[in-house]
């Protein structure tokens, strides 16, 4: 039976595994409810976000770790190629069409895949 989220805050929902509420018995389709009415003694639902994640479309999302501090990225800026262009230990131009790169080795040695 398709359910909304918002189903449990409202007046017609029946509380019953069998049925979703007096109106639609079988649920709704589609993403919204015509008849939805707010039940005012319904208990608030609290979206508890952890640090670190987000809500999106009711669900929770950790989102990936950052393995850079914001003074580390800002300083990324000042010295790696991919914003540069140029190799930081001997600088030699790097070609900037190529912007999927992972990798950056430079013919004198210089190497760095952390970005």
């Amino acid at each position: 039976m398709p359910k909304l989220p918002e189903c449990d805050r409202c007046l017609l929902y029946a509380h019953n595994p069998y049925l979703v509420c007096a109106v639609h018995l079988d649920g709704v389709d589609g993403g919204n409810c015509l008849d939805f009415r707010e039940d005012p003694n319904a208990e608030p639902v609290e979206l508890w976000e952890p640090e670190g994640a987000t809500y999106y479309n009711g669900e929770s999302i950790v989102q990936p770790q950052q393995r850079w501090t914001q003074q580390q990225k800002l300083e990324l800026l000042d010295w790696h190629p991919m914003f540069t262009g140029r190799c930081p230990q001997c600088s030699s131009e790097f070609d900037q069409g190529d912007t999927s790169r992972v990798h950056w080795d430079c013919k004198c040695g210089w190497m760095d895949d952390t970005v």
